[in-house]
């Protein structure tokens, strides 16, 4: 695959200043943080909020000229390391954007044109850049799968110095990454109409199910499942289910169309040959998120309602093995005997979203319940009440949880307009978002512990550049919400 051709923008530092300033006057003059007196005040301050976080980040984070994104910058210090982000960190800086776009597009569809004539062009303009610039993270290699050895041209972990020479072998690309860049890339062309937004979204789709394990165990069932990268045995909720409702979304896409696409399995006979045949897109989508959907739920879903981070227990060891088919090399099965690991709020939350949307698409009432049972679990298992700040509930902040829980809200908004009780789930956020916002807001930056304000050693404050570009995105999405409900 070539290097994806997108058009230049220039991101200039002066500009996106000036225009965080314009925001944050636009925030204090039109809002009162205590005093919200209409549901279209709450929709707008959300989203002016939105802005202020997102164009604030992009000034301390991305180097001047917009292409290079930075990990961390201290809001007391002022320092900002050289270290730069991973995809997966930048992909957090195209959600957001997308998110604001979404909640402008929304504000319009209601008759309410201030915000979105003032920004959407803009917004759309550094959505382009940022997709341009993703071009750094871009490598090709050679990928012995399951079905086929083929080159792939995907997104590595770590930035190279030229686009499309990023080191993406082995260990070095992992199919999360890819899923998260694919959901923004869906939503970019949902938001824009631009095809080619569409054209890399289903390339990389075909590249992660190409990790999907079609192995047929001694009864003839799919082992199933998609390790955690091409370099990995391990099978993760983060390289299963997020995959779902883009895959929900793609079927939508083409369910009114005849478009074809290559179907790679194993022969149910012998269980090993490997066959093709073409199928039509919508079913094909839908199929495979059915599948792995079901794969997740008989795998990682545990006592307590919310989901492990993935099958391990590797038998006999966690090297990945081969075997060879009539001449040919293809990579085998290695038997993962248990579930282990953290549950995390992100791997819940995939799983909603993806009850919400399969429901959406199938009106099978399964999705339904089970979207509801895990929403309430999750909301049970990873929010405590009044553990800082009375009447308010607390997330795990430490590590990449602040992120992690950007992915949960979104299950709940997801489910909200079918699960009434999600919407007191979300007004959780709300409140998280605006106290830190009311009394830690520093630099025109918040804090990773919302509740809980900044460490007292100022150079203990490195911020990590995900987590602002997620506040983003959340006060973006409760917007959307505030619209919609």
């Amino acid at each position: 695959m070539k290097v994806f051709k997108k058009l230049q923008f220039i991101f200039v530092a002066s500009v996106s200043m000036m225009m965080v300033r314009q925001v944050q006057a636009e925030t204090q003059i039109s809002f009162s943080v205590d005093n919200i007196k209409s549901d279209q005040a709450r929709q707008d301050q959300n989203l002016v909020r939105a802005m202020a976080l997102l164009d604030r980040s992009m000034e301390v984070y991305f180097s001047a000229d917009g292409q290079s994104m930075h990990r961390f910058y201290n809001p007391d210090t002022k320092v900002r390391p050289e270290e730069k982000a991973s995809v997966w960190m930048y992909s957090a800086s195209i959600e957001a954007v997308n998110a604001i776009l979404h909640g402008l597009k929304a504000q319009k569809e209601r008759g309410n044109h201030n915000l979105f004539d003032k920004h959407y062009k803009r917004y759309a303009d550094l959505l382009a850049q940022l997709h341009e610039n993703a071009a750094y993270y871009l490598g090709t290699f050679n990928l012995v799968s399951f079905t086929q050895t083929r080159d792939w041209t995907v997104y590595a972990v770590d930035r190279a110095k030229a686009k499309g020479a990023a080191n993406a072998t082995g260990v070095l690309n992992v199919y999360d990454d890819q899923m998260w860049l694919i959901r923004e890339l869906i939503e970019a062309y949902h938001l824009t109409g631009k095809e080619r937004y569409l054209k890399e979204a289903e390339y990389l789709t075909t590249y992660v199910l190409d990790g999907w394990d079609c192995t047929l165990n001694d009864k003839g069932i799919e082992n199933g499942g998609i390790p955690w990268g091409p370099g990995y045995v391990t099978k993760h909720a983060c390289s299963n289910a997020p995959m779902i409702s883009p895959l929900v979304w793609l079927h939508e896409i083409y369910k009114k169309k005849n478009d074809q696409i290559t179907s790679n399995y194993i022969d149910a006979g012998d269980r090993q040959s490997r066959r093709s045949k073409m199928l039509r897109k919508a079913d094909f989508y839908l199929d495979f998120a059915k599948r792995i959907y079901a794969w997740q739920k008989d795998h990682l879903l545990n006592s307590k309602g919310v989901y492990d981070d993935m099958m391990g227990d590797c038998y006999p060891d966690c090297s990945i093995v081969y075997e060879i088919v009539d001449g040919i090399k293809y990579r085998k099965n290695t038997q993962l005997r248990k579930a282990v690991g953290t549950s995390f709020s992100y791997n819940s939350g995939t799983m909603i979203s993806g009850a919400a949307d399969l429901y959406r698409a199938t009106q099978s009432k399964i999705y339904l319940e089970d979207g509801k049972k895990l929403s309430d679990a999750s909301f049970q298992y990873f929010a405590k009440l009044g553990s800082q700040v009375p009447a308010h509930y607390t997330y795990a902040s430490d590590g990449f949880n602040n992120w992690f829980n950007g992915v949960l809200l979104r299950g709940f908004f997801q489910i909200s307009p079918v699960f009434e009780k999600a919407k007191s789930y979300m007004d959780s956020f709300q409140q998280n978002l605006d106290y830190g916002y009311t009394h830690f807001l520093r630099s025109g930056l918040l804090p990773p512990d919302l509740l809980g304000g900044w460490h007292i050693d100022k150079d203990k404050n490195n911020l990590e550049g995900m987590f602002m570009f997620t506040y983003a995105a959340q006060y973006a999405m409760l917007s959307q919400y505030e619209i919609e409900k």
